[in-house]
């Protein structure tokens, strides 16, 4: 991996990150809210999802194989 990848990659996961972090404030924020939309938190929640297993990957390739 070159040193222009790994900056990419970890730009992407700083804002995948971010992301995160601002999905979790809606989701607790419409789940406090009266008269939720029980759908839309549903969504935000899987989208979460997706983020976390993304940003678990980017995680991944960043990491150095060690062979022991």
């Amino acid at each position: 991996m070159t040193g222009d990848d790994e900056g990419t990659l970890r730009e992407e996961l700083a804002r995948l990150q971010q992301e995160h972090r601002d999905l979790d404030a809606a989701i607790e924020a419409l789940s406090d809210a009266p008269g939720r939309d029980q759908i839309q938190v549903q969504r935000l929640k899987k989208r979460k999802l997706i983020l976390r297993d993304r940003i678990a990957f980017i995680e991944d390739q960043l990491t150095p194989d060690i062979i022991a």
